[in-house]
């Protein structure tokens, strides 16, 4: 049976010494995260996880989600843990306090959504969705809209999703079919089907609150056509209370690969009542607000399934018994040395340590970025934070989840045939995974997505300023010797990352299938470089720290870092040259070839 430790420790040392949250103690959202504060709602928040959350695992994954009367039942346990939940104030952390939420920072909120989604990733997908229909509404709805539903989304009486996908139809939305038909009172009628829907029904809350695109009678054809309507499975009355159930239900329940505990609903909306959000065919726009949050929690999760296997093999390595060292019995009063004595095991532990220690700093980062994106007071600092977190979002959905799935199943192979056996739990990890890569745009799109609109938006200015970032970091630490294995690396992956763009300026502009052809190695340059940055603040405080209370902590840092500069960076050069070589061998066949 798996197991799952909170990496308090590792969450600590980012705060405080690698992100010195501290010194933003003058800006909203963020002056209240005193380290008082911080600790103990980690601390909860690992205990929540690890010991309510985690045990109801692997029950999800056995029993999963129940369609029956036309009612969706969640696995054993689970409505009572989500009670437990929403009465801990956990779906309120970051919302804002004006509708009940904590305000606070979204980096703290980040940390707490990683200890959930390792212990229970089905589970933790039905807040986490909420918090986007949250966030849309908070965004884009009316002061009606927000009085009606904010609050209860914030408290987690509520819950919501989003509903963009037909059967027809999913990156390209444009297609989409459902129609909304307006109302003499104001209201939509709203008729079509959506697939794919998580949460589209459970039994966990009292009412759930559908963000619906859909297209105006009338209505431009394409994306421009858009709307996007909220649409409650129960009616609001005036006062708040609950009126009649809403004209859809849920059609069918999808069998999946993984996440077996989380509802993954075909919606039927038979003219039922919504309300339009934001102004008439901007759907998309208000959409991509939810979409673009779910996108850093999908990375975030790719990540949480990574540690969790990372901790389980770590944990087997150490107990399995086989076989000898090579350079000797290292337990000789033994039959045989545990496996984690073997290089290649070592080497399948290190990749999957230092990929998650720095995964985790990214996040941090991104999520970092985004509070100030929002709070903080000069201008041109919010503007250069926005263009972060714009560019960066694709490369933490896919590479971080394309790397974590990679990362999971080599977790996995540490067991030998004991991780393909599913008492051992890993097979869980390695499905759970894989739905990362997929949803929320494929992660193919997601490099689309950066190389043909990210990079180029507003003249470039965003990488513009990313890569002069980086050179003055570079600029500022290359001289200094005990940083120079990390700085080399980095400086490796900059210039490389560089090439690659301007590569892209000088190919793709004239032929877009160039930027197509190459656009998923370009994410993955910009996620080994970002794991290098990250790697090099971290050994950068590790330093800083080496000769104080937990030197062991601090060297356990640099050698991982060392690892990272070793094992990961060199890809970069396997990326640069798949780059050059553009689309010729790609596009060489004919169809009738294949």
């Amino acid at each position: 049976m798996p197991s799952y430790t909170p990496p308090l420790k590792e969450m600590l040392f980012l705060l405080r010494d690698v992100l010195k949250i501290e010194q933003y103690s003058d800006i909203p959202s963020l002056k209240e995260a005193t380290d008082d504060l911080i600790t103990p709602i980690l601390t909860e928040a690992g205990k929540l996880s690890s010991e309510l959350l985690h045990p109801l695992n692997a029950i999800g994954d056995e029993k999963g989600c129940v369609l029956k009367d036309k009612k969706v039942i969640t696995p054993e346990g689970f409505k009572e843990a989500y009670k437990e939940f929403i009465q801990g104030g956990w779906t309120s952390l970051t919302c804002d306090p004006e509708y009940d939420g904590q305000g606070l920072p979204v980096v703290l909120g980040g940390m707490v959504s990683e200890m959930l989604s390792s212990a229970n990733m089905s589970f933790a997908m039905y807040p986490g969705l909420t918090h986007g229909a949250y966030s849309a509404l908070y965004a884009y709805g009316s002061e009606v809209q927000k009085k009606t539903y904010l609050p209860k989304l914030v408290s987690g009486e509520w819950t919501g999703t989003m509903n963009l996908t037909e059967p027809h139809c999913g990156t390209d939305l444009g297609l989409l079919t459902t129609k909304a038909e307006v109302e003499a009172d104001g209201s939509y009628k709203i008729t079509g089907q959506k697939i794919f829907i998580s949460a589209g029904d459970h039994d966990l809350a009292e009412n759930i609150i559908h963000l619906v695109l859909a297209r105006i009678s009338g209505a431009p054809e394409g994306v421009k056509g858009i709307s996007l309507f909220v649409v409650p499975k129960y009616e609001v009355n005036d006062d708040g209370s609950l009126g009649a159930a809403n004209r859809l239900e849920c059609a069918k329940l999808e069998e999946k690969m993984g996440i077996h505990g989380n509802a993954t609903c075909v919606m039927n909306f038979d003219g039922a009542k919504g309300w339009l959000v934001g102004p008439e065919h901007a759907g998309l726009k208000a959409m991509f607000i939810m979409m673009n949050e779910a996108r850093i929690g999908v990375g975030l999760q790719g990540l949480s399934q990574s540690e969790i296997a990372y901790q389980n093999a770590l944990e087997y390595a150490k107990d399995r018994v086989q076989g000898r060292a090579l350079s000797g019995a290292k337990y000789p009063e033994a039959k045989a040395d545990p496996i984690i004595v073997h290089p290649d095991i070592r080497r399948n532990l290190m990749h999957l340590k230092v990929f998650n220690e720095a995964a985790r700093a990214f996040i941090a980062d991104i999520s970092l970025k985004f509070d100030l994106s929002h709070h903080h007071p000069d201008e041109k600092v919010k503007e250069k934070m926005d263009d972060y977190v714009s560019l960066m979002t694709p490369v933490v959905k896919g590479y971080l989840t394309d790397k974590a799935f990679d990362l999971t199943v080599m977790a996995q192979q540490v067991y030998g045939g004991h991780g393909y056996i599913k008492e051992w739990g890993m097979d869980q990890f390695v499905r759970d995974s894989r739905i990362a890569m997929i949803y929320e745009g494929a992660n193919g799109i997601q490099g689309l997505d950066l190389v043909g609109r990210k990079l180029g938006k507003n003249g470039g200015r965003a990488v513009m300023s990313y890569i002069q970032e980086l050179d003055t970091f570079i600029k500022h630490h290359k001289d200094i010797t005990d940083m120079e294995t990390y700085v080399f690396g980095l400086s490796e992956c900059k210039e490389e990352l560089q090439k690659a763009c301007m590569w892209l300026m000088q190919n793709a502009m004239k032929d877009p299938e160039q930027a197509g052809a190459t656009s998923t190695y370009v994410m993955h340059m910009f996620g080994i470089t970002a794991l290098a940055y990250e790697w090099n603040k971290m050994a950068k405080a590790a330093l800083n720290g080496i000769d104080g209370d937990d030197k062991s902590f601090c060297q356990t840092k640099l050698k991982s870092a060392t690892y990272f500069m070793a094992h990961y960076v060199p890809e970069i050069a396997m990326l640069a040259r798949r780059i050059a070589s553009g689309k010729a061998a790609i596009m060489a066949l004919n169809e009738d070839e294949f």
